[in-house]
């Protein structure tokens, strides 16, 4: 009895993890995969790091907010404009320098910190924190350039990120505040290392890195501006309109789809960030405080599942159609915590709909594969991260203004009517996305 029993388990574990495995077999891919995540981990440990110090040396809240809030303002502003850098000159160009910035940023102002520096000497430094290359973006832009023509290993592919992306802020969260309760410069040290570290596994790794705009002009004997007026062509002539290709060839990657998708993931940072407030309010007055953190694993651990799973379906439903069931159970899912009396309820809904969390971001990548060219993919999606930033920050804003005048339910109604208005952007944008996604994908443009 028990050999069928372990035969299954094999069995479906094959199904998941081999297409999974195949991919990370692939030379290479292994090493630049995880150096991205581990160069990523100043996302999840600076603001953390940042709150926690300052409060220490300060004593003040509100400066450590004050702080994260340019941080994450400043990372919305840099990302996109680092994203065309990038395409345009090259990953490893773009990235050294940049590194060597938040480097010099990160040191001067735990300098400052425990130097209890004037606050307006932290607001100085602060802003180039955001010095942080765009490395998700980078990582699936080797990946689709890897994978050209293949789009169910592209998929797969992309979950794999979603996957690696759980993982790291799943880690980064509770080490970033263990690390700091010990000592600030600690923190950062470690996420100094972190960053040389991955940097020095993905930059290191020549063969698969995608060509820059500069070096396929150089290749096909034109100017940048004419490679990109060319390739601007190629995709307005896949996709039969005019008039991207008139503005793509002016050097623009906007279009409707593009503007679509971008204010989706706005409205989702709005009210994704304002759910985490209101569940932190909400727990406090229920004087279960302490067990946010474990309502949070939940969703995360729920939304890691839901990409192992995701990646390794075939999927034959239209991107369009698993874009918007994805959106919609967990814009709908988020939205009833309104209605939830006691934390376990809303840890409950959270593991439900969490399998849909990462999938959500999948479709959106996989959406970014019609919308812009390859050799602005890193553009493309450096602007939806902007976006989901920005809207993070007005959300914990405006949801932080109804806590204190109404408490946790006051959050809750902000976060119902934000996660009712993204789905609701999301159907405004629906002609522009669904004519996206039947039209071929923009990958065969990187030759």
């Amino acid at each position: 009895m028990a050999n069928p029993v372990i035969a299954g388990i094999k069995d479906v574990g094959s199904r998941v993890f081999g297409g999974y495995a195949e991919l990370l077999r692939i030379p290479h891919t292994a090493r630049y995969a995880i150096g991205a995540v581990i160069a990523c981990m100043p996302f999840p440990m600076v603001g953390m790091t940042i709150t926690i110090s300052v409060q220490h040396y300060y004593g003040n809240y509100s400066l450590a907010g004050a702080l994260t809030a340019v941080q994450a303002i400043s990372l919305a502003i840099a990302s996109p404009m680092l994203g065309k850098l990038v395409d345009k000159f090259g990953q490893r160009q773009v990235s050294i320098p940049t590194i060597c910035v938040w480097m010099v940023a990160a040191f001067s102002l735990v300098t400052a910190i425990t130097s209890h520096a004037p606050e307006w000497v932290l607001f100085c430094i602060v802003p180039f924190m955001a010095a942080i290359p765009p490395w998700g973006a980078m990582n699936r832009s080797r990946w689709t350039h890897l994978l050209k023509g293949q789009p169910e290993k592209t998929n797969r592919a992309l979950s794999l990120c979603g996957v690696f992306d759980e993982c790291m802020w799943v880690i980064g969260n509770p080490l970033a505040s263990t690390l700091a309760v010990i000592s600030g410069v600690l923190s950062f040290t470690f996420t100094g290392v972190c960053v040389l570290v991955g940097a020095l596994m993905f930059l290191t790794e020549l063969t698969t890195e995608p060509k820059s705009q500069t070096q396929l002009a150089r290749e096909a004997g034109m100017t940048r501006a004419e490679y990109r007026a060319h390739v601007a062509e190629q995709a307005a002539a896949l996709r039969g309109k005019d008039e991207d290709g008139e503005k793509a060839a002016k050097g623009s990657i906007i279009s409707a789809g593009l503007i679509a998708v971008c204010v989706t993931w706005f409205s989702i940072g709005a009210f994704q960030s304002a759910t985490s407030i209101s569940i932190i309010a909400f727990a406090t007055e229920q004087n279960m405080k302490q067990y946010t953190g474990f309502v949070f694993a939940c969703f995360s651990f729920s939304s890691l599942v839901g990409a192992l799973v995701y990646g390794a379906k075939n999927w034959r439903i239209p991107l369009w159609k698993r874009f918007y069931f994805c959106l919609a159970v967990v814009n709908i899912g988020i939205g009833s915590f309104l209605f939830a009396k006691h934390l376990w309820v809303i840890m409950l809904i959270y593991l439900l709909i969490g399998v849909c969390q990462a999938p959500t971001w999948v479709n959106g990548n996989q959406l970014m594969l019609h919308l812009v060219p390859p050799t602005r993919f890193t553009e493309g999606m450096a602007w939806m991260g902007a976006m989901n930033s920005i809207g993070s920050s007005a959300g914990s804003a405006i949801a932080g203004q109804f806590i204190d005048r109404f408490g946790a339910h006051g959050g809750f109604m902000v976060v119902t009517v934000l996660a009712l208005a993204s789905l609701a952007i999301a159907f405004v944008g629906f002609k522009q996305i669904k004519e996206s996604t039947e039209t071929p994908d923009l990958t065969e443009l990187a030759a």
